[in-house]
């Protein structure tokens, strides 16, 4: 099998530690390639240098023995499917051994090891995904990759059904490719199988949707594909979201300068605390994940275009700055064009530094006032007076109200 086309070896394919891997994966003659989002993504803009992944025809003791040879750490992350992980010079490694599907239950695959590298191109879910790179910069290419990734084609290696029952993730991977990958209208084929087997996202753990989904949104432009979702009963089986992606589209405007938030662009997805708690269940979010993700759609009422510095300094110290932020980010993008103030208001949030009352009950204590309840109001009130005097009260004034409201208490 001949070559595709050839490239100039990138920078991290030359970088020392990656050529410490390859020198001692080669180091019995054998022909090894990098394979997957490292190949893919340094034909399209560009790759950072993480996640690399590589494929030999060697089984995995034989992989662990080379390494222990050259004294590079390895370690059996993926034993039952050939992977082991390789760490030079603290970068990560995956090396798997290439392989054939054998027997496919919808969520992995039992594999058997195979020397031919047109049948492990053949089990990749897409053609962008089947590419491979030698060392020296020759690209193969058996499912026509190059071409589907400069068309912004994201399409399925062999028939796109057979795939989607291989593994259902590939139904939302093939969205989420989409989204970073695509340009137009997706795949027909990839779409049709997409639309017909999403009752299958059923049996997916949250867990692996919950990637997808995000991964999916940090892309530049997720709306479309959203909407594409939606159209195609897809999203319906993940999450019980809006029927419209303005509050995204708006959210993407604002988040150009910032970077995207892609759990907040999934709040944006929802219109209410209950619908938001449902699908932080649905997609298994972590505690902090929950919590965050009902906050942004329960703002209290005094969130609002009409608040002046003042409030806005008391409405932080109240629920924090990630909070308030959040709540005015997704203020602004509903309310697109009108939301300048919501805009400026975001600014000053960020802007303001966080405020800790001055003092503690330690003080009071050193005061001379007795340990109890008492101590607590005291506190309450002059957190009350500090907040009220837009908590520009020192510690020094604070010790001194702290001495007049016990001093009046006495009284």
């Amino acid at each position: 099998m001949k070559p595709d086309r050839r490239i100039e070896p990138k920078p991290w394919m030359s970088a020392p530690a990656t050529r410490a891997v390859v020198a001692a994966l080669r180091a019995n003659g054998q022909e090894i390639r990098f394979v997957g989002g490292c190949v893919r993504d340094s034909l399209h803009g560009g790759f950072a240098g993480s996640d690399i992944d590589i494929a030999t025809p060697d089984r995995p003791e034989t992989v662990i023995a080379l390494f222990d040879k050259a004294g590079i750490k390895n370690i059996p992350t993926g034993l039952a499917h050939g992977t082991i992980t390789a760490v030079a010079e603290g970068q990560h490694f995956e090396i798997t051994t290439l392989r054939v599907d054998v027997n496919s239950h919808g969520r992995h695959a039992d594999v058997a090891y195979t020397d031919d590298w047109l049948e492990d191109a053949a089990r990749r879910d897409f053609t962008m995904n089947a590419l491979s790179l030698t060392p020296e910069g020759d690209i193969y290419d058996p499912w026509g990759g190059i071409k589907d990734l400069e068309a912004g084609c994201v399409r399925f290696v062999g028939d796109a059904a057979e795939r989607i029952q291989e593994d259902h993730l590939r139904l939302l991977r093939f969205f989420r490719f989409h989204a970073w990958f695509g340009k137009g209208a997706p795949d027909h084929a990839g779409l049709a199988a997409a639309t017909a087997g999403a009752k299958l996202l059923n049996r997916l753990s949250g867990e692996r949707i919950r990637n997808e989904m995000l991964k999916l949104l940090a892309a530049a432009d997720p709306a479309p594909v959203i909407e594409i979702m939606a159209a195609a009963g897809v999203l319906g089986e993940i999450v019980a979201v809006a029927n419209d992606t303005n509050i995204l589209r708006g959210l993407q405007e604002i988040e150009a300068q910032s970077g995207a938030d892609p759990l907040r662009r999934l709040a944006s997805l929802m219109r209410d605390k209950a619908s938001a708690e449902t699908v932080a269940e649905r997609l298994r979010l972590s505690n902090a994940e929950s919590a965050r993700l009902a906050a942004m759609r329960s703002p209290p009422g005094t969130i609002n275009a009409a608040l002046d510095e003042r409030a806005l300094h008391r409405e932080v110290y109240a629920h924090g700055a990630e909070r308030m932020v959040d709540w005015l980010i997704l203020a602004a993008a509903e309310h697109g064009k009108d939301g300048a103030r919501y805009r400026q208001l975001i600014e000053a949030a960020k802007a303001w530094p966080p405020a800790v009352l001055p003092i503690k009950g330690a003080d009071a204590l050193a005061l001379g006032l007795a340990a109890g309840p008492d101590i607590g109001d005291l506190l309450k009130a002059v957190e009350s007076w500090w907040i009220a005097e837009d908590f520009a009260p020192t510690r020094a004034a604070c010790l001194d109200k702290l001495r007049s409201l016990a001093a009046a208490r006495k009284n």
